[in-house]
């Protein structure tokens, strides 16, 4: 079972901002902050959020609309405003009405004066421009900010080298109230996580009882064939990316390495038995589900004897949630949206170390460590 535990008992505080199913503001818990107040427009994510963390106060409606009642002292504001209009996966439309979320925080950060800002989102902030002022998202959020008095660093990140087993890119944005926070340092890589000991026992055992997971054999579809063949007892069950047929990587998953980043558009899987991957030609004028009838690519098949989707909780464990967090929905889209939606919750906590860190710097109570190749200024 995967379960985690507070290291860290700290008197610093948080709040958290557009909060989902609770990946940013989980990590920062579990780093030793204090949750203080949460606020979510969703109504199926605030009530995963409320039926995890009763005694957390969720405060459930439009961000627009939010005062926190919580203002005195805040140490962090945390915010993963939607990124739905910034990413690759969406319209990626500069006026998406989604795009200036961002203000909020900015408002919200005005009123409580929080010591330290922490806002996440996708990597195409970096060049995507403003419709009002054509500037780089990421340069216009930090303008905005500085102009109430924040310091503003950002930079990405691959996860994977950061504790989550998916290569998904994040972008963290750090403001702090005073230069005296200059010596707040990111997170440092390290090597890739493999998805083997998050996934491996679920794919074997369909018997594991967990929240959120219910597995049975049997794939539906249009392309991939379960061909229900005879096969070897033995024989392990392999991860199979599902959907995005065109794509130039070959379905067929190692244990041994990162997935790719996990999102609401693709669908993964586990196949069993005499299992087969192979590009082919489409028939791109008679058949269904065409959609681009000038495409060349050929498309990815795969056959094998037993073939099912993941279940939530497998997607749950790739974005990093403890077997014992439940997403409750009314259908499987919206604990989808929840799951793949949200921040790994061990990227977030090696996040939250470092504020942590930061922060108990510049209050005396430990000295700034100073890694190998590192060089730290003081101001």
């Amino acid at each position: 079972m995967l379960k985690y535990q507070i290291e860290h008992n700290t008197d610093y505080t948080f709040l958290g901002l557009f909060t989902g199913a609770g990946g940013l503001d989980l990590g920062f818990e579990l780093e030793g902050f204090q949750h203080t107040e949460s606020n979510e427009i969703l109504d199926y994510a605030v009530n995963t959020l409320r039926h995890n963390r009763p005694s957390w106060d969720v405060v459930h409606g439009d961000v627009r609309e939010y005062t926190p009642k919580f203002k005195k002292g805040l140490d962090v504001l945390l915010a993963g405003f939607p990124c739905q209009g910034f990413s690759l996966g969406g319209n990626r439309e500069e006026g998406d009405e989604r795009n200036t979320l961002y203000r909020e925080v900015i408002r919200i950060a005005d009123y409580m004066q929080p010591r330290v800002i922490v806002m996440e989102n996708v990597l195409n902030l970096r060049t995507m421009k403003h419709p009002e002022t054509g500037k780089p998202f990421a340069k216009q959020i930090s303008e905005e900010l500085s102009a109430i008095g924040y310091t503003t660093r950002f930079e990405f990140f691959r996860v994977s080298e950061h504790g989550a087993p998916q290569t998904r890119r994040r972008f963290i944005f750090i403001a702090y109230k005073s230069d005296k926070l200059n010596h707040f340092r990111f997170p440092r890589s390290s090597k890739d996580t493999s998805i083997k000991d998050f996934l491996f026992e679920l794919g074997q055992n369909l018997n594991v009882k967990l929240p959120n997971h219910n597995p049975v054999w049997g794939f539906n579809s249009h392309v991939h064939t379960e061909t229900g063949a005879p096969f070897d007892e033995k024989e392990i069950a392999i991860p199979v990316r599902l959907s995005r047929t065109a794509s130039d990587g070959n379905p067929i998953r190692s244990f041994d390495t990162p997935f790719p980043a996990v999102d609401t558009a693709t669908v993964w899987g586990w196949a069993r038995g005499n299992v087969t991957a192979k590009r082919v030609e489409k028939n791109r004028e008679d058949s269904k589900f065409v959609r681009n009838p000038n495409s060349k690519a050929k498309l990815w098949r795969i056959s094998a004897s037993q073939i099912r989707p993941f279940t939530a909780r497998e997607y749950a464990r790739l974005q990093t949630f403890p077997d014992d967090w439940e997403f409750l929905g009314k259908n499987k889209r919206e604990l989808q949206l929840q799951v793949e939606n949200a921040v790994p919750v061990m990227f977030a906590k090696k996040i939250a170390e470092r504020v942590r860190e930061a922060l108990e710097v510049l209050d005396g109570k430990k000295k700034i460590e100073i890694e190998e190749g590192e060089q730290i200024q003081m101001f």
